[in-house]
Parts: structure tokens; C-alpha cells; sequence
């Protein structure tokens, strides 16, 4: 999996996270290219906006100290929740081909799991028929998908 390079803000915290005792500037971010859901510290002076691109790569950062680490699930903000569900749909409706590409791709795991069950909402009924589909044709959009598995 090649690293992230470039992350969007999902929410900058000046302060840091309310209750604890480090006062240290933070940001809630997510990775472009894998969605990874990171904590960066920016460098001093330095204000961010949600939805703002940064670069997270090697080498010179501009806005970005350094890179904290993951952001684990339970610290995450209300308001970075609200960036992340719009930048998630946006960033699908861009990356179309990649995620049809998973339905057309995507195998068995072993003889009882398939790749496709592993999403939430997909149950085996579900994953049969869309595999019952890709054999006769395969997806080309979401749209197609959409009108061939009601």
C-alpha cells in the first residue's frame, strides 16, 4: 500500500481536544488515496480549514508538522464526521471506476467468505446477486449497478 501523500481536513482544533490537559494545536484528517484517517500537528502560525488539501509526503511540508498518527474511531469530532461523510461521496463520485472495479474484481476470501460480504450491508443474498450479475455482464457505473440488482 503506498503512503499517503496528500490528506483533507476534516477539522482543526487550535487547542487541541477539549479535556485533556495538552493544549497542542491538532487536525483530523483523511488521506486521499487509501482514506486513511490520520491526526496531523501543524506547524506554528499556521491556521487550516476543513476541507482543505494539505500535502503529507516526504520532504518539505508547508502546513504540516508532522504526522501524529491514526485517528482512532472514538476521537473523532462530530463536525470532522459531517467533513468525512461529504468528502467520502464526492471522492467516490470522482473515483467511480475504481469502486465498480471491486464489484467486478473482488473474490472469495476462503470457501465461506467472499471480499464483497465484508462491507456493511452486504449479506450473502446480496452478494450472490451480485456476483449472479457480474458473470452475465459487468458493472459499468453505479447507476448500472443500481438498476440491475433491484
Amino acid at each position: 500500500m503506498e503512503k499517503e501523500q496528500y490528506a483533507i481536513i476534516l477539522e482543526y482544533l487550535p487547542n487541541g481536544y477539549p479535556l485533556t490537559m495538552k493544549m497542542m494545536p491538532l487536525a483530523q484528517a483523511i488521506g486521499e488515496t487509501n482514506l486513511t484517517l490520520l491526526e496531523l500537528v501543524p506547524r506554528r502560525e499556521t491556521n487550516l480549514e476543513a476541507g482543505e488539501r494539505v500535502y503529507i509526503g516526504e520532504g518539505k511540508r508547508d502546513k504540516i508538522y508532522y504526522i501524529l498518527g491514526r485517528l482512532h474511531r472514538e476521537k473523532i469530532t462530530e463536525s470532522a464526521k459531517a467533513q468525512l461523510k461529504e468528502f467520502i461521496t464526492e471522492m467516490i463520485k470522482k473515483q467511480e471506476a475504481r469502486f465498480i472495479e471491486f464489484f467486478n474484481e473482488s473474490g472469495a476470501i476462503n470457501k465461506r467468505i467472499h471480499q464483497i460480504e465484508l462491507l456493511p450491508g452486504m449479506g450473502k443474498k446480496h452478494m450472490q446477486e451480485i456476483l449472479k450479475q457480474r458473470k452475465e455482464k459487468k458493472f459499468v457505473s453505479f447507476e448500472d449497478m443500481n438498476n440491475r440488482l433491484q
